[in-house]
């Protein structure tokens, strides 16, 4: 759904204007999701009583370490380390809880572009038909896009993890 939404926004923009994007790739994004933010969100949504506390208490105190199988009889272990952020993506509640942690982007540059958001791919679209106005709608694009991301503790590295394309 979403690979058909960004093809279609950009056929049917084609047809008239300039059309630029930006592909933001996350990596690791499932594992920045600051619960403090999350949870702040999770209240303006609505969610609040019985579910807040139980999601709450989802995130809350959990630990982790990591295992190093040196043979069959050995193994190495690192000290357990409360995890702060993060939500765990293999199971029904981490991709929903990235999501709800993602769904105030679009509206953070709904006035200057178009984004598709799909888990941790977002993609954003500008169209117009001046080239100069054009060349500063899409400037202007990156700059709420990565006050965003600051704002929202995620952190785009900008050599690996975003691709322009102008059309």
């Amino acid at each position: 759904m979403a690979t058909y939404a960004l093809l279609n926004n950009i056929q049917l923009s084609l047809e008239k204007k300039l059309v630029g994007g930006i592909s933001c790739d996350l990596q690791k994004a499932f594992d920045c999701v600051n619960h403090d933010i999350l949870m702040q969100k999770l209240k303006y949504y609505g969610i609040t009583d019985v579910a807040f506390k139980l999601l709450k208490s989802y995130l809350s105190n959990r630990y982790q370490r990591t295992v190093i199988k040196a043979n069959n009889l050995n193994k190495l272990f690192s000290s357990w380390k409360i995890i702060t952020c993060g939500v765990l993506q293999g199971s029904v509640l981490g991709p929903l809880l990235f999501l709800i942690y993602i769904n105030d982007l679009p509206v953070s540059i709904s006035k200057t572009a178009k984004s598709i958001l799909f888990a941790d791919d977002t993609s954003i679209n500008v169209t117009y038909e001046n080239k100069t106005e054009f060349r500063h709608t899409l400037q202007l694009a990156m700059i709420k896009i990565n006050n965003w991301f600051q704002s929202n503790c995620l952190t785009l590295n900008y050599e690996k993890k975003l691709t322009f394309y102008i059309l």
